[in-house]
């Protein structure tokens, strides 16, 4: 049995993950590595590579930050091991938060070995899962990233010339994908597209895939193109190629919460840059829920593009109300809710000259369980703000996210208890208002139909059978040593 079981015990948790792969590059594990850190945002918790000279496979993982796990001494030893590499950053949707379940997963089965690093949830995995370890097959961790090694290493499967798509439709869920075989990486996306995955090019020829376009621009590689919903790409010594699973004709349900707060505002996501898509979201905020105020403050850091819009559509001037230490992370993807308070109290610090005395409107990126935000108004208050008017650039978040954003426990959502008068008075601010659903959609490059926003409006784009809980995966192994 797994040591992620104890996790059982801890509070649900928020996460999402980064992918980054490079092939035909003699610096891979390097660039890798710098490919990583420009998506820690997305992930926290664990960090690896997997490296391939054209023979062989190597890897190394560890927990915490990037930097923490690939110290000088590691990079030194992973060295020219190869010009192809695969990282991934973790921040747990599906298992705990342990070593066993740090990304790249490696395994070697009939055809060879595997590295794997996975973005997105899969909501068969606990199915998928049950079937194999009912016929014999042992797991090393809780992740739902580990059962598609398994699909991989299916006599049935890994006998065909061309096993992922074979494998990829018994998959249902979000998942952008990179394998690394020791001769060639593949890439590969879910047909809804829910999870972002993009692909680019160095000046030297290097391929590159990464879940966002940030961490091309650190190589100075030229974003090429999106990886396509329902699309499997490979690269190898000829170059890329691309071919389709599955029904060709699905409509897209990108997630749109990577618009409103989880990808770099330098990114290009879903066809359009981040912050520009905020900045519009702000001013729309502005027009739906305008209010007699002295200063517009952002909280840092995600608010700052909405804040910007919101001001510049309101005419109300933009301050800075706090100062944010960049030395925290990011309180939504901290492993509990202790954590999570202290992060934002080291975090941010009001400036107390700029607000006191002042109407305040007050734009937040989203309101998820209400604490932390509580205590950024609270802080406000106390500094002597006279007025504070809290502007969310987001909908109500009321309902559980399945495909790869932690927040299932609808119990703990503020929005899914309380009403506005009461959300209100929780957080002892004088109004709130949020982006409704359709002003949100509004200010998206494609059709309202063409994003998930089960998260506001509870309509899964997938079928959900049952409500499942990121530790299902351990619970079901508990049950299998009782």
């Amino acid at each position: 049995m797994s040591n992620c079981s104890s996790a059982l015990e801890m509070p649900d948790r928020k996460e999402k993950c980064g992918v980054f792969g490079i092939f035909g590059d003699p610096l891979a594990v390097e660039k890798c590595y710098l490919g990583m850190h420009a998506l820690q945002h997305r992930g926290q918790e664990s960090a690896g590579i997997a490296v391939s000279n054209g023979e062989s496979i190597q890897g190394h993982t560890g927990m915490g930050l990037v930097s923490d796990v690939f110290t000088s001494r590691v990079l030194k030893e992973m060295k020219g091991k190869g010009d192809v590499a695969i990282g991934h950053v973790r921040y747990s949707t599906s298992g705990s938060s342990c070593a066993q379940n740090a990304q790249p997963l490696m395994a070697e089965y009939s055809q060879g070995q595997v590295a794997l690093a996975h973005n997105g949830n899969l909501i068969n995995a606990d199915e998928l899962r049950r079937e194999y370890e009912e016929h014999g097959h042992i797991f090393q961790g809780s992740s739902d990233t580990e059962v598609i090694i398994h699909l991989l290493a299916k006599p049935t499967h890994a006998s065909k010339s061309d096993p992922l798509p074979h494998v990829l439709e018994h998959l249902q869920g979000a998942y952008s994908l990179l394998f690394l075989f020791k001769d060639r990486m593949e890439a590969a996306r879910d047909p809804h597209g829910i999870r972002p995955l993009c692909i680019g090019k160095t000046e030297a020829g290097a391929w590159v895939i990464a879940s966002e376009s940030c961490a091309l621009d650190i190589l100075d590689a030229t974003y090429i193109r999106d990886v396509e919903p329902g699309e499997i790409i490979t690269i190898d010594k000829d170059g890329m190629s691309s071919r389709f699973f599955g029904e060709k004709k699905v409509t897209p349900a990108h997630c749109i919460f990577e618009q409103v707060y989880f990808s770099d505002p330098s990114s290009r996501i879903f066809g359009e840059n981040v912050h520009q898509v905020r900045m519009e979201m702000g001013r729309q905020l502005a027009r739906e829920s305008g209010i007699e105020a002295d200063l517009v403050v952002p909280v840092p850091n995600c608010a700052r593009c909405a804040a910007d819009g919101y001001a510049e559509e309101s005419g109300i001037p933009r301050g800075r109300g706090f100062t944010v230490s960049h030395y925290i992370g990011r309180s939504f993807i901290q492993p509990d809710q202790s954590m999570r308070d202290l992060s934002v109290k080291m975090k941010l610090n009001v400036i107390r000259e700029v607000v006191d005395g002042k109407r305040l409107v007050v734009v937040e990126d989203s309101v998820v369980r209400g604490t932390t935000t509580r205590g950024k108004m609270g802080a406000l208050r106390k500094a002597g703000a006279k007025e504070i008017h809290l502007r969310v650039a987001s909908p109500p978040v009321k309902h559980a996210c399945y495909y790869g954003i932690d927040f299932p426990d609808e119990e703990k959502l503020i929005a899914n208890n309380k009403n506005l008068d009461e959300i209100r008075d929780y957080l002892e601010i004088d109004s709130i208002a949020y982006l409704s659903i359709e002003g949100m959609l509004s200010c998206v490059k494609y059709p309202p139909g063409h994003y998930c926003n089960a998260c506001w409006s509870g309509k899964y784009p997938l079928p959900i059978d049952s409500k499942k809980g990121k530790f299902d995966l351990e619970r079901y192994q508990l049950k299998m040593f009782e």
